[in-house]
C-alpha cells in the first residue's frame, strides 16, 4: 500500500524547518531547528484534513499529559505546544531517533539489552497508570532512543484517563500489539491490556517480529486478529532466550486478563527476577513512590531491587536429596547437631577460660559473652532456618493439588500482609513465576509428575520457600 506523502511544514515563529521525520494518520512529524535556545527538536503537526473540534480536544490532551509525565527519564520531554499561523496544532518535543524500531526488524536485539528496555519502558508506563493515564498504543514504533541511547516512550495520542477509559471511543488501533479484548470492543483499555501490549512489545523485540506474525505467511490484519485470540504466539525461536522469560512473555498475553500480572509493577519484577537469574546488573525501577519520600538512597536502591533466585536442583540431584533428607530423620540427625554443639562447646570453654585467666573485668565479660554467641549460632548452623528475606514475610504452608486429565491445578491460601504480597512460583524444571493470584495450573507435564514451591514476595523481597508440593497426571 502506498504511503502518503508529508504535509507542507508550517512555518513555526523562532524555528526552521530542516527535514520531515514521518507521517502517521493523524499527524507529521517534522525536524526543526529551535532559534532560541538554538538545538534540534520533532514538532508534531495536525493534518489540516483532520482538524476538527475532537480531533483538536485530542491534541490538546495529548499536549497536556506528556507535559505532565514527561519529567519521567522515560517518557519523551514536551518543550512547547502551540497552533500554526495556518491553523494546525503542533507539539515541539525532544529530537530522539527511531532506530530501535528499524533495528528490531534487522538485527538481533540482545537479551539484556532488551530486558533494560522493557523495565525502562514498563516503568513509564507504571507512571502514567499512577497518574490516571492509559497510553493505549504501546508498541515498539512508540519506542524512541535519545542522543545518550536512553529508551523514551512517546505517542500519548490517543491516550486516555483510566476512569474514561470504558466510554471512550476506539479512534485506532495497532493490530499486532493490542490486546484480544481490545480488538473484540470489549473495552477501549485497561491496565490488563496495557501489560498484554508490553509484553507483546517486548516479545517484537526479542522475535524481530510481532508475536503472531508467521515469517512468509499471510499476516493480514484478520489473519492478526484470529491469532490473537486464539492466543497462541509463534515461538521465539532464539536459543539464548531464557525459558523463564518466554514464559513470563506467554502469560503476560495470556487472553484472560486475570491470568496477566496484575500491574505494570508486577511485570517489572518478574523481568528484573530474570535479570538476577541471569546473573545481569538489575535495572532500576523508575517509578516514584510516595512512601519512599523520606528514605534515604540506599533504601530506594534496595527497594528498586528484588534478589536473584537460586540455581534450581536437577530432578535426579532433587530425588536423591529427598532420600538423604529422608535419612536424617533419627540417628543422623541428632549426631550432626551432637558433633555440633561439642563444636561449639569447645570453642565456649576456650573462651571462658581465657576470661577467667585475665580478670573479672565487665567489658571483657561482655566481649567474651558476644564472641560465645557468634561461635554457637555458627556452630549449630545444620540446625538453623536461614530465611530469605524479612522475618515479617509470611511462609505458604499448605499447597494442594487437584488433577484433571494433562493438567496439573496447584492452590493455596492467600497471606495476610500489607497487600503488596505477590507469589514467586518454582518448578522443579527450573522454571519460575511471579503473580499475584493463589492458583498455579501446569498442562502437559511430564510423567514424573511437577514439583514446585511457593515464595511470597513483598516489596519483591523473598521470604522462605514453602515445602515442596508434587503431582502426577
Amino acid at each position: 500500500m502506498a504511503r502518503r506523502l508529508p504535509s507542507t511544514p508550517p512555518n513555526l515563529a523562532g524555528f526552521s524547518y530542516v527535514r520531515a521525520l514521518g507521517s502517521g494518520g493523524f499527524a507529521d512529524v517534522f525536524l526543526y531547528e529551535q532559534n532560541m535556545p538554538r538545538r534540534q527538536v520533532a514538532v508534531k503537526v495536525m493534518l489540516a484534513e483532520v482538524v476538527n473540534d475532537h480531533v483538536r480536544q485530542m491534541f490538546q490532551a495529548e499536549a497536556n499529559l506528556m507535559a505532565q509525565l514527561s519529567t519521567h527519564p522515560s517518557i519523551l520531554t514536551v518543550y512547547e505546544a502551540s497552533v500554526s499561523s495556518d491553523g494546525r496544532p503542533y507539539l515541539v518535543m525532544e529530537y530522539c531517533s527511531s532506530t530501535l524500531t528499524e533495528r528490531y526488524r534487522r538485527e538481533r536485539v540482545p537479551v539484556p539489552e532488551v530486558l533494560r528496555i522493557a523495565i525502562r519502558i514498563a516503568s513509564a508506563v507504571e507512571t502514567a497508570h499512577r497518574a490516571g493515564v492509559l497510553h493505549r498504543d504501546i508498541k515498539p514504533s512508540n519506542i524512541l532512543t535519545t542522543a545518550y541511547g536512553h529508551p523514551v516512550l512517546s505517542d500519548f495520542g490517543i491516550a486516555a484517563t483510566l476512569s474514561e477509559s470504558e466510554r471512550t471511543e476506539s479512534i485506532g488501533l495497532s493490530i499486532p500489539w493490542s490486546a484480544p479484548e481490545v480488538l473484540m470492543d470489549e473495552t477501549a483499555g485497561t491496565v490488563a491490556s496495557e501489560v498484554w501490549s508490553m509484553a507483546a512489545t517486548v516479545y517484537s523485540l526479542l522475535a524481530g517480529r510481532s508475536p503472531f506474525e508467521i515469517a512468509g505467511g499471510e499476516n493480514k490484519s484478520v489473519d492478526l486478529i484470529s491469532r490473537i485470540n486464539r492466543a497462541v504466539p509463534q515461538p521465539l525461536g532464539r536459543d539464548d532466550v531464557p525459558p523463564q522469560l518466554e514464559q513470563v512473555l506467554r502469560r503476560a498475553m495470556s487472553k484472560k486478563p486475570a491470568q496477566r500480572p496484575a500491574s505494570m509493577l508486577e511485570l517489572i519484577r518478574e523481568l528484573q527476577s530474570i535479570e538476577s537469574e541471569l546473573g545481569l546488573p538489575q535495572t532500576p525501577l523508575e517509578v516514584v513512590m510516595d512512601d519512599w519520600a523520606l528514605s534515604t538512597v540506599g533504601d530506594l536502591e534496595d527497594k528498586t531491587r528484588i534478589r536473584a533466585i537460586p540455581s534450581p536442583v536437577p530432578n535426579r540431584d532433587r530425588r536423591r536429596r529427598r532420600s538423604r533428607v529422608a535419612e536424617t530423620t533419627g540417628g543422623q540427625r541428632g549426631d550432626a547437631a551432637a558433633r555440633g554443639a561439642r563444636s561449639g562447646s569447645a570453642g565456649v570453654g576456650s573462651l571462658v577460660a581465657q576470661a577467667d585467666a585475665k580478670s573479672t573485668n565487665r567489658v571483657a565479660w561482655i566481649v567474651v559473652v558476644a564472641s560465645v554467641l557468634v561461635i554457637a549460632i555458627g556452630a549449630t548452623s545444620a540446625l538453623a532456618l536461614i530465611r530469605a528475606g524479612d522475618d515479617q514475610i509470611p511462609t505458604v504452608s499448605d499447597i494442594r493439588s487437584e488433577v484433571s486429565g494433562a493438567t496439573i491445578r496447584f492452590t493455596w491460601d492467600a497471606v495476610g500482609g500489607t497487600g503488596s504480597e505477590s507469589y514467586r512460583i518454582r518448578t522443579d524444571d527450573g522454571g519460575t513465576s511471579v503473580q499475584r493470584g493463589t492458583t498455579f495450573t501446569v498442562d502437559r507435564p511430564d510423567a514424573d509428575g511437577v514439583c514446585i514451591t511457593v515464595t511470597v514476595l513483598r516489596d519483591g523481597r523473598p521470604g522462605v520457600p514453602s515445602p515442596e508440593r508434587c503431582a502426577s497426571a
